[in-house]
């Protein structure tokens, strides 16, 4: 690893590095992300590898945990004055490491096994980053993001993520109609109008879960393509959850059901 003192604006590292963090554009130009923050890039270097630019400030050089990163960096480190950094980092009290990273592009396979998670018209970055949160944390391995929803290579999304993006498959600009018939899960669909309660459906299997739109929810045609709505109980005086929240408790509750399966089959062989 090669630590490199830039001072200068111009410097062309430090350039694209302020072009990735400040235009949509020239991220998807370049085929490339923004990391920002400790956490982020620590997972990325433990579950993929050497990013393609790393960065850090003045003031972040001697912390702890970025010496610990720095330790599994490989070539060229940038260390830039904290003024300059702090022209390319969001992060508010941040300690000052981004990374720069290719950004995956994974075709969409003919068949679509296990558990996934599809997203119609998302459009907040907090919300899908939380939602890919929970999906990686419940394993729950690909998501399909349709074309209105949020870019989820976003430097918000990717920070609401934590790191999650990389435990995941994720496909975006998904035609969802069109590809339903490669899941191999049946859809299941959140709705208020639902009948069935999630905590009542048969979750122990497969399940290809399927989120909508904040504030209007899963369309309607492909809501009638589900093959289970479902809802989750609330006080009256309550009218919805944030998409997120509901995520969360839906996929979760899948593993609670599966846990609990395997603790009686468990019990009955012993």
């Amino acid at each position: 690893m090669n630590l490199l003192a830039v001072a200068s604006r111009d410097n062309p590292r430090y350039k694209q590095l302020l072009k990735l963090a400040t235009s949509a554009q020239a991220r998807k130009r370049e085929g490339l992300s923004l990391l920002d923050g400790v956490h982020p890039v620590a997972v990325y270097l433990e579950q993929v590898g050497p990013p393609a630019l790393l960065a850090i400030s003045d003031s972040g050089a001697a912390h702890p945990e970025i010496a610990a990163l720095l330790q599994r960096a490989e070539g060229t480190v940038l260390q830039l004055p904290d003024a300059l950094f702090g022209a390319i980092s969001q992060v508010e009290h941040g300690v000052g490491v981004v990374a720069a990273i290719t950004t995956p592009r994974p075709e969409l396979p003919a068949h679509i096994a296990g558990d996934c998670l599809l997203i119609e018209h998302l459009q907040d970055p907090g919300n899908l980053g939380s939602l890919l949160r929970s999906a990686a944390a419940a394993g729950v391995a690909q998501v399909l993001l349709s074309e209105q929803t949020a870019y989820a290579w976003s430097p918000k999304v990717l920070r609401a993520g934590q790191g999650a993006h990389f435990a995941l498959t994720i496909y975006e600009g998904v035609d969802l109609p069109a590809v339903l018939p490669r899941l191999a899960a049946p859809l299941v669909a959140t709705s208020s109008h639902a009948k069935t309660a999630v905590y009542d459906a048969d979750l122990r299997g497969p399940v290809a879960w399927l989120f909508g739109n904040e504030g209007a929810g899963v369309s309607a045609p492909l809501l009638q393509k589900a093959t289970l709505q479902v809802c989750i109980p609330m006080a009256a005086a309550t009218e919805s959850l944030n998409v997120a929240a509901a995520g969360a408790i839906c996929m979760f509750e899948a593993v609670r059901q599966r846990r609990a399966g395997k603790q009686e089959t468990g019990r009955l062989a012993a």
